[in-house]
C-alpha cells in the first residue's frame, strides 16, 4: 500500500510531500508545515479556498492540490464488505 501512496504523491510532487521527518510521514504542503488533513477538514468545514490559503500562508494551488490528493486517494480505494 505504501508504494501506491508514494506513486499518488508523486503527481503532486511540485505542492505535497510526504517526509517521514516531518509531521510524522503525514501528508503536507510542501515548504510548509501544513498537513493536508488540517486544509481538507477546513474544506469540509465551509471556509472558502481563498479564507484557507490565508490562513495557513499558502496559495489557493495548495489547496487545490490538496483537494485532488484525497480524490485521487479516494478513486483508487478498495472497498470491501465486512459481514
Amino acid at each position: 500500500m505504501a508504494s501506491v501512496l508514494f506513486t499518488e504523491v508523486k503527481m503532486f510532487e511540485k505542492r505535497i510531500i510526504i517526509d517521514p521527518e516531518i509531521r510524522h510521514g503525514k501528508p503536507i504542503i510542501k515548504g510548509t508545515r501544513v498537513p493536508i488533513e488540517v486544509i481538507l477538514g477546513s474544506l469540509a468545514g465551509g471556509m472558502e479556498i481563498k479564507d484557507i490559503a490565508k490562513d495557513y500562508d499558502i496559495k489557493k494551488e495548495d489547496v487545490q492540490a490538496a483537494a485532488e490528493y484525497a480524490m485521487k486517494i479516494v478513486a483508487n480505494e478498495d472497498i470491501v464488505a465486512y459481514a
